[in-house]
């Protein structure tokens, strides 16, 4: 798997995990998936996202992330 397919799952897992959170534990967990949608939007603009500097030093290797 790609970084960026990788990046796309994490924040797609983070934030279904936080909603159920929010929905079952506590209202409180909602930041975490604001955080998660910031991330995504800043990264959009700057090209900067720190899981992938992470995913990429644990050796996985770049590609196009909706290329076959």
């Amino acid at each position: 798997m790609s970084i960026e397919r990788t990046v796309l799952a994490f924040a797609g897992a983070m934030i279904l995990i936080s909603l159920g959170l929010a929905h079952f534990v506590a209202p409180g967990w909602l930041w975490l998936t604001a955080f998660v949608g910031l991330n995504l939007f800043q990264s959009a603009f700057t090209g900067f996202c720190p899981l992938a500097k992470v995913l990429k030093k644990l050796g996985l290797k770049p590609g196009c992330a909706f290329a076959r």
